[in-house]
């Protein structure tokens, strides 16, 4: 009697477990993520496509790095894919959409009762992805909390739901990306130093596409492709000024903003031409803000016949900059630099945006 009874809670436990992995893979089925939007010939993009290769058969911790928009989500995909986890769920967690009170939730499940709200009992991400992979989107957003206990899951394989006291034994594979500095974030206290080094067995550095204008092209083509498909136009041609202006453009936002600019431009296309006008192609930015000699300056700003509109934009750069060392980059939040300068936060990253302002090429 007692072994069917424990049985027969076992097989409960289970159908709840697959029954909530279902729900969140029927969600994930319905956005378009496919392995084969991983598109380009360049020698930056091979280099990388050699890496996934190499570490996806192994169960080794990844550490995807890159500028927002560069493809660490698909990245991620192509190495679940190509591993002996295949079979089993890749389960996606952005640390950065989630309320720092509710990650650990979110991560770890909690028993009925852990919290207000709380009214029953709740799987969370890592139980779901038992047996495949577990994706970590925006790392570095991750409280120092809920870091503690992510160490655990990395050394241990085990953990316990918010609220509980039963442990959990699971078969994981953990996959993180960032856009951020993680090692300089570790060097200033703000990321665990222990957890960096868990995370970083493995690290891909993915190339910003201003680094393969060549794959710039066929990205083009892809693109337009498919959003001719599901927009219901007949675009044939992409004319040579068109691609020289979308070469020509230094892609702040990567291949996510060349995407979006590529439908625009669908949108707007009358013809059997790809027509890409000033309003869809927004003008390309500065390069990036270098720091020059003081002799260096008032020669440019000779040369520019003492236009004040430069320097005016060099203040407002620094003081920008000022405000987002002082959270730590961060730009939303009580405390992050967009209350700091009284400004909303999507005018903020406007103007960080509109002024090249990057944490790399600042070297803070």
């Amino acid at each position: 009697m007692f072994i069917d009874i424990t049985d027969r809670v076992l097989m409960e436990q289970e159908k709840s477990r697959l029954e909530t992995q279902n729900e969140y893979l029927q969600e994930e089925i319905k956005e378009s993520h496919n392995v084969e939007e991983i598109v380009g010939s360049s020698s930056a993009l091979s280099a990388v496509l050699q890496k996934v290769r190499l570490v996806a058969s192994t169960d080794s911790s990844v550490l995807i790095l890159g500028e927002t928009g560069t493809g660490k989500e698909v990245i991620a995909r192509a190495l679940h894919s190509s591993s002996v986890r295949k079979d089993r769920p890749l389960i996606k967690v952005n640390c950065a959409a989630l309320p720092a009170g509710l990650i650990e939730s979110e991560l770890f499940g909690h028993e009925r009762g852990a919290f207000t709200g709380a009214t029953e009992k709740r799987i969370g991400r890592f139980e779901l992805a038992n047996g495949g992979t577990v994706f970590l989107d925006e790392i570095g957003e991750m409280p120092p909390e809920v870091q503690v206990k992510l160490l655990r899951v990395l050394q241990e394989r085990e953990f316990e739901r918010v609220g509980g006291h039963q442990t959990i034994k699971i078969d994981v594979r953990v996959i993180a990306a960032t856009n951020r500095d993680l090692a300089r974030e570790v060097a200033e206290g703000v990321f665990r130093q222990d957890l960096y080094y868990r995370l970083n067995v493995f690290p891909i550095q993915l190339p910003p596409l201003r680094e393969r204008p060549e794959d710039i092209a066929l990205l083009t083509h892809f693109f337009v492709r498919r959003y001719v498909n599901k927009i219901g136009r007949k675009i044939t041609w992409v004319p040579k000024e068109t691609m020289e202006r979308l070469v020509s453009y230094s892609w702040p936002g990567n291949v996510r903003e060349l995407e979006n600019v590529i439908e625009r431009a669908v949108i707007l296309s009358a013809g059997p031409d790809l027509e890409i006008s000033p309003e869809v192609l927004p003008i390309a930015p500065p390069l990036p803000f270098r720091k020059q000699a003081p002799e260096a300056k008032d020669k440019e700003r000779e040369r520019r016949g003492g236009d004040e509109l430069s320097s005016l934009s060099e203040l407002e750069r620094s003081h920008i900059v000022a405000a987002l060392k002082k959270p730590n980059w961060r730009i939303d939040g009580p405390k992050g630099a967009a209350r700091i300068l009284n400004l909303n936060p999507s005018t903020l990253r406007s103007r960080i945006k509109k002024l090249w302002i990057k944490r790399s090429a600042d070297g803070i």
